[in-house]
């Protein structure tokens, strides 16, 4: 039988506590809302992190005591994403952000958060992920070049990394390995160009792994332990957060905007061992987990040190976040069924 919920894990099963859960303001948070000017456009609003992202700055807004209006811009082909933005208060645009009168039609804001990528069907299509990695940022960073811009990138624009070592820090050199990874920096240069050349003040986020209970490495190494699928160890190390604290982070940031960019490795630190990760989930699950391959000394890791030095620790650790995780699948909580492939290490997707 499944392990009963503790006080505290109410929300295991029930989407809409967890949801409340992730949108929670933290209180850093509500006070740099308290500070912050204006409204907001949230671009690419309707994948996994935006509906949640979106609650989240407008309960911070409330907290803080400021009225702001806040816009959702998506494609929105999940309607639930679409219910949610709105029952949060926000107003919700269904946009194509590669329409090329989309972008000029939205609503001016000094504040913006960019979200929109394309990870999954590079391999398929590599044109595409290009033209909504580079393409769209060109767009956006030229229609609002005169906001704070916080804009998502990826760890995989760094190379993979010794794991001796705490991982590169935002000082390395990059070395993004495969299209994905190349577009995902071309993303980068389309906003650090527009803070050269018009003064935009921009923060990219360059995020590895956000989890919560329906997504997320941590769920992708539950469920294989679950179903006795074979976990591969070439990947050995992997670095994780808490979505909510990834998303609090990026919307701090916005006060933190620069010209030239400020660069910010947005995870958790230290790296988490895959095996150790496994086995964590297999004494729960009470089911011995099956390894394939061998460990390689090296791993797509990030240092977020610049990041707890401006921001502070992450308030959710890594045994919490296990601990979340396995009573979420213990209790047959759904799953997005969006795999992150977290241990391919040719960069392709």
């Amino acid at each position: 039988m499944p392990a009963r919920p503790r006080s505290g894990y109410r929300w295991a099963m029930d989407e809409t506590a967890l949801e409340d859960e992730l949108s929670r303001p933290t209180p850093a948070l509500t006070e740099a809302f308290r500070h912050l000017e204006g409204d907001l456009v949230i671009l690419g609003a309707g994948g996994k992190m935006g509906p949640t992202l979106v609650r989240l700055a407008a309960r911070a807004s409330i907290e803080a005591g400021t009225w702001r209006r806040i816009t959702a811009v998506a494609r929105f082909s999940d309607p639930r994403a679409f219910d949610l933005v709105e029952a949060a208060g926000a107003r919700a645009i269904r946009a194509d952000l590669l329409d090329p009168g989309a972008v000029p039609s939205l609503p001016d804001a000094p504040n913006v958060v960019f979200m929109a990528g394309q990870k999954f069907g590079t391999q398929a299509d590599p044109s595409h992920t290009w033209a909504v990695n580079t393409l769209v940022p060109g767009l956006v960073a030229h229609r609002y070049r005169a906001a704070r811009i916080v804009a998502f990138s990826t760890g995989n624009v760094y190379p993979l990394w010794p794991v001796a070592s705490a991982g590169p820090t935002e000082d390395d050199p990059v070395g993004p390995v495969g299209e994905y990874a190349q577009s995902a920096l071309g993303r980068e240069r389309l906003f650090a160009h527009a803070a050269a050349h018009y003064g935009t003040r921009v923060a990219l986020i360059r995020l590895n792994y956000a989890v919560e209970p329906r997504y997320g490495v941590l769920r992708d190494i539950a469920d294989r332990v679950r179903t006795r699928q074979p976990i591969d160890l070439a990947m050995g190390w992997v670095n994780l957060i808490w979505q909510r604290d990834a998303s609090a982070i990026a919307l701090r940031a916005l006060a933190h905007a620069a010209a030239p960019p400020l660069v910010l490795t947005v995870t958790g630190r230290p790296a988490s061992r895959v095996r150790d990760l496994a086995w964590a989930f297999g004494r729960r699950f009470d089911v011995e987990p099956i390894f394939a391959g061998t460990e390689s000394d090296t791993a797509l890791l990030s240092d977020s040190a610049r990041s707890e030095a401006l921001f502070g620790p992450n308030p959710v650790s890594q045994d919490e976040m296990i601990e979340r995780v396995a009573r979420w699948v213990e209790a047959g909580g759904r799953s997005l069924g969006k795999p992150t492939h977290f241990d391919a290490r040719d960069g392709r997707f």
